[in-house]
């Protein structure tokens, strides 16, 4: 059964907390020893250890460690007026000062690694004091000057990179630039605009998640540079609020950002960000852990369970093969870098968790990380690691044969990230995920010119991996950059042209200052209406039993919509297509219902069933049959019975079963766009791939459609010709109301109802709305899962028809009573999230 909502939300408890952060030291010389101990930490964490620098394995580390140095410091003697590096014109663009205290600390880093070239150079740890001298007197120190473009770059980005350079320069500091510490530290504390008096508001939205723990570690060191008990304490306390599980119902300053009890993470207040934000946290806080031990500031191990629970519920699940699903990072998912860079980040953090871990999960994550590097398409290069120690680790790791690969997770499994609108269906040989939005969850994520056309990301847009594949080749950048986003996979969309944010105001962001709204960069309204609008529906969630799934999403028009009359008359908003959809989650079939859907507004649309990209050199076959039993081959528009796409060249294939609807148009084209149409910051590379599609057209009516197909990954021709001669699959209702699916094969029947009142399929009646699976086994035993999909009921009951069956076991909160003709199933959802109640009844 599943844990308690009691147990679930309360993963971290206050108490936990508390003990983290113990009683002040018991000296003036033990808070010096520790505060020295923490950079020394730090100095290690960062540079490696004269031990860990001298194994073979780190020398790429210390090779591209010392080469950054210098070309850092040829970029600084060819450095012109208002330059510290060349190239970086310094004084108007926070973006450019930024880089060049990045630069410093690379320079800084070479100085203090044991193995560089450049170890203990006071000559150039002078030359880096120099400069951050120079900086802090022309272009950083004066506060009337500072503080423009980007408030990330002032609070955060910079105070990174300063506060490390500190830390590895601190001897050099002491004998040549005593001040420049606290004078730097000041101006850091004074740049900390979105606080309160220079530290930590927990109250600002700027402040949480990811942001927070990036605050707070920078001013866990500066309390050590300063030897500042009670700075480290106060930054130690603030940072553990990250650690605590995000209840819904009883919101921390109000904060919605963080980790969920379902494995789903959010930033900025409603974006699904595991991909980004969640794994920078996620690096965050393993980094602070490491830098903490020993000092006697904090009892680092109590937080490490939770941290462990992080990478096997949130992380895990999200990646395939060693492949950041893109589901789950926002606006990176224009960005050129891949999923399997991400998961990289992912594996050090796993690797150095796990030597602080007990020893189960030290075990459980070094065995992961060797499962993450046997499945993965793509080598990973430890030299990308932050940490000359995590090298050493992850070549232990690797190198260890008592270590056998192994997932944190089953391989065929659901997940419903319904905090978050997301859903994860795996099975060995392929893994479905699924975006969703709502009220609760935005759309999607643009900003600062990254993800230029991302209106339907969040409307049922779907990822279909398939295992054995580089998925470079199918996903990533140049998967939005040369699919339209009106024909993103799983899409409903209206048939219209839309502009992106730069081509609508000239700017990355809308700009209106004076509005009663006050458009600004960073403003509210902007996060509201331009960077991550919501959808106006509350439905959109799912249910999981054991490990099959009903997803259930009412497609709606942001809130930019509802809110026209509010906004200036030059802000553009797009109404959205209609749609009422599921997805029924099997072994071999994923099974797509829609009902409503049009283009909206008296507009025409399109359902994109799948499109899929390949290499333009892969030799790709599309073949099917239409509903009169003839061939269809190649291109073309007709009523299908069934169709495939091959990829030949890999040994994949997807095969698409149509149960109802109208005509299907199929396309294979190959697309050549530059990868800027995505991301203006992007280089002007252009990606070429062989885009195949399957769509529906919608006409411009009042009529809305109806369609029913499934996806099956892996399926070969004749698999597909015995569905369509025989199928287990039956479509019981398909309607606004109503949307049902049996598997006769599972003796599983799936519902999800929409609205008040009582809906009936299969001898199942249910009230609406809800998310219901009811599996019947042999020797009289059913199996159910219930959920709600709006967060907004206190009960959900259904009444199975035929015998009267007794409770065996049940999650808390369900009741089960007879009634004539069969037997009642009540489940309290009151405050549960969506998340899924399961029973197990016989009789």
């Amino acid at each position: 059964m599943q844990p308690t909502r009691r147990q679930l939300m309360t993963a971290l408890s206050a108490a936990g907390l508390l003990a983290v952060v113990p009683a002040r030291l018991a000296s003036a010389a033990a808070v010096a020893e520790g505060a020295a101990r923490l950079l020394a930490n730090t100095v290690d964490v960062f540079a490696g250890t004269a031990a860990s620098n001298a194994r073979p394995e780190t020398a790429g580390k210390l090779t591209s460690l010392v080469n950054t140095a210098k070309a850092g410091l040829t970029s600084m003697d060819q450095a012109g007026p208002g330059e510290l590096f060349k190239g970086l014109a310094l004084g108007t663009n926070d973006a450019n000062l930024n880089t060049a205290y990045r630069q410093l600390y690379e320079i800084a880093l070479a100085t203090r690694a044991p193995g560089s070239e450049l170890l203990g150079s006071t000559a150039v740890q002078r030359r880096v004091i120099d400069g951050l001298v120079w900086l802090h007197e022309r272009y950083y120190g004066d506060q009337a000057k500072g503080y423009y473009g980007n408030w990330f770059n002032w609070e955060i980005g910079i105070s990174q990179h300063v506060t490390k350079t500190l830390a590895l320069l601190a001897p050099e500091l002491a004998a040549y630039r005593p001040e420049l510490t606290a004078t730097y530290i000041a101006s850091m504390d004074a740049y900390l605009r979105n606080g309160t008096n220079g530290d930590v508001n927990l109250d600002s939205r700027f402040h949480t998640g990811a942001n927070l723990a990036d605050i707070t570690t920078n001013r866990i060191l500066q309390g050590a540079l300063l030897g500042d008990e009670a700075r480290i304490r106060k930054a130690l306390t603030d940072q553990l609020t990250v650690f605590v599980t995000i209840d819904p119902y009883h919101l921390k300053h109000n904060v919605t950002d963080g980790h969920y009890a379902d494995g789903s993470f959010i930033q900025h207040g409603s974006v699904a960000y595991t991909g980004s934000y969640g794994k920078g946290l996620l690096t965050r806080v393993v980094q602070t852990l490491k830098i903490l031990d020993g000092t006697g500031f904090a009892h680092g191990g109590e937080l490490v369970p939770t941290v462990f629970q992080w990478v096997r519920d949130g992380f895990a699940p999200l990646i395939f093969e060693g492949w950041m699903m893109e589901i789950v990072k926002g606006r990176a998912v224009s960005r050129t870098a891949t999923g399997y860079t991400d998961v990289a980040v992912i594996v050090e953090a796993a690797v150095d968790l796990a030597s602080l871990a007990p020893a189960a999960e030290a075990t459980a994550l070094r065995q992961y990380v060797k499962y993450l590097r046997t499945t993965s398409k793509a080598t990973l290069d430890p030299a990308t690691f932050v940490s000359p120690v995590s090298v050493v680790r992850y070549t232990e790791i690797l190198a260890d044969n008592s270590l056998t690969p192994a997932d944190l997770g089953p391989a065929a499994r659901s997940v419903a990230f319904n905090a978050m609108d997301k859903t994860v269906h795996r099975r060995p040989g392929y893994a479905f995920a699924l975006a969703r939005s709502s009220a609760r969850i935005s759309k999607y994520e643009y900003m600062s010119g990254e993800n230029l056309m991302p209106w339907f990301q969040g409307e049922g847009a779907h990822h279909l991996y398939l295992a054995g594949q580089d998925q470079t080749q199918a996903y990533g950048v140049d998967y939005y950059t040369t699919v339209s986003p009106y024909g993103l996979a799983g899409v409903t969309a209206p048939v219209e042209q839309r502009r992106t944010i730069p081509e609508l105001y000239g700017t990355p962001y809308y700009d209106n200052p004076g509005h009663p709204l006050h458009f600004t960069p960073s403003s509210e309204s902007q996060n509201a209406y331009v960077y991550f609008p919501r959808g106006l529906a509350d439905h959109s969630g799912g249910a999981v039993l054991g490990t099959y799934g009903a997803v259930a999403m009412v497609q709606s028009s942001d809130v930019g919509v509802r809110d026209r009359e509010l906004l200036p008359e030059d802000f553009v908003v797009y109404e959205n297509a209609t749609a009422t959809k599921s997805w029924f989650l099997f072994d071999d079939e994923i099974v797509v219902l829609a009902a409503g859907v049009g283009g909206g507004g008296g507009r025409a649309g399109t359902t994109t069933v799948d499109a899929r990209t390949a290499l333009a050199g892969d030799a790709l076959t599309v073949t099917g049959a239409r509903r009169d039993g003839s061939a269809f081959t190649g291109r073309g528009t007709a009523e299908l019975a069934w169709l495939r796409w091959a990829n030949t060249t890999r040994g994949s294939a997807v095969g698409y079963l149509f149960l109802d609807g109208g005509p299907v148009r199929v396309e294979l084209e190959e697309v050549t766009r530059s990868r800027r149409v995505v991301r203006t910051s992007n280089p002007d590379t252009p990606a070429t791939r062989a885009v195949f599609s399957a769509t529906y057209d919608h006409a411009a009516t009042d009529r809305p459609a109806g369609l029913a197909h499934a996806l099956l990954p892996g399926a070969s021709e004749s698999a597909l010709r015995a569905y369509a001669a025989r199928s287990p699959l039956k479509v019981l209702a398909n309607s606004t109301r109503l949307q049902a699916v049996q598997h006769t094969d599972l003796d599983l029947t799936c519902l999800n109802s929409f609205t008040d009142g009582r809906h009936q399929a299969a001898g199942i009646s249910v009230d609406g709305p809800a998310c219901v699976l009811v599996r019947r086994a042999g020797r009289g035993r059913t199996s159910l899962a219930v959920s709600d999909p709006t967060t907004r009921r206190g009960t959900v009951s259904l009444v199975l028809r035929g015998r009267r069956l007794r409770l065996d076991e049940a999650d808390e909160g369900v009741r089960v009573s007879p009634v004539p003709g069969g037997t009642r199933v009540e489940v309290d959802v009151h405050q549960a999230y969506g998340r899924s109640f399961t029973a197990t009844l016989s009789g």
